[in-house]
């Protein structure tokens, strides 16, 4: 029977434009970069169905840490011959969702073994399915300790990479809150191959001298609490000689992926350009 530790990872690929800053602050929208017809993840509301429906194989699974933690993950693998890049993907306020799965499950389709931690495994909020109710996932998310999550995605990584039919290579992508902790995860691990990062915000400009992996941000362009950041993290980034390649979508809203009917179609136009994006960026730093 096969060892149940695992480890995370995300995988990046394909070249993606430079877009430069608008008159707002905030960036202007990109084509879609791997042409038009990329399938694309359900969003919430259709996620059920495409799980059920799915050829792939996924699974449970607890990952032990070396600081004594567990960590619950659902793993998808892809149907291919050769080894796969890794992709960790990292939820939102809301805990190991369905829809995050949904999203581990297109990553797969897409060739990539992508395993999704649950980073409130430990914690003592109450379990419904498979997620945590809402209210309950988003308290526990804001008692999170930063470096114990980057030590849990570490060894997410190191199991995964590690399993039959992985490449050892990673990637990691993440959403909201998580997209704060896949930006941080490029500044924190040396090996990591590629960062991207849905309306998720950058680590204290100090912490940007550490990044080694190129970053890929994804942001709603009506998303102003979050898109305020983008210019002084471009700044800094490339004082430093980092990559950090950025779009905002027009009129898209927060979480645009997980809502793609939101935002009077804004958010759909957003996910038809942002997931071939970031297929792309995988696929050229990760290969597959």
């Amino acid at each position: 029977m096969r060892n149940l530790w695992i480890v995370p990872l995300v995988l990046c690929a394909c070249a993606v434009q430079h877009s430069q800053p608008t008159a707002s602050g905030t960036v202007a929208s990109a084509a879609s970069v791997s042409g038009d017809h990329t399938p694309l993840p359900a969003d919430a509301a259709h996620v059920a169905e495409r799980l059920t429906n799915s050829p792939r194989h996924g699974e449970y699974a607890m990952v032990h840490t070396p600081d004594g933690d567990s960590v619950k993950v659902w793993i998808v693998y892809p149907q291919r011959a050769t080894p796969a890049p890794v992709v960790v993907v990292i939820h939102e306020i809301y805990g190991l969702s369905s829809w995050v799965r949904g999203v581990a499950d297109q990553l797969a389709a897409d060739g990539f073994v992508a395993i999704a931690p649950d980073l409130l495994t430990m914690t003592s909020a109450p379990r419904v399915a498979d997620t945590v109710a809402t209210q309950d996932a988003t308290v526990a998310f804001r008692t999170l300790n930063a470096d114990r999550v980057q030590r849990q995605i570490d060894a997410v990584a190191k199991y995964a990479m590690d399993l039959p039919g992985a490449a050892h290579t990673y990637g990691i992508v993440g959403f909201c809150r998580g997209g704060d902790f896949s930006f941080g995860h490029a500044a924190h691990s040396p090996s990591l191959g590629a960062s991207i990062v849905y309306y998720g915000i950058a680590p204290p400009a100090a912490a940007l001298q550490t990044v080694r992996a190129p970053v890929l941000g994804l942001y709603g362009g009506a998303d102003a609490r979050v898109d305020a950041t983008i210019a002084p993290t471009d700044s800094a980034m490339r004082a430093l000689g980092k990559t950090y390649v950025h779009f905002a979508y027009d009129s898209a809203g927060h979480g645009f992926l997980r809502q793609q009917d939101g935002m009077n179609g804004a958010n759909m136009r957003a996910t038809q350009q942002a997931w071939p994006a970031t297929i792309a960026w995988l696929r050229k730093y990760l290969g597959g």
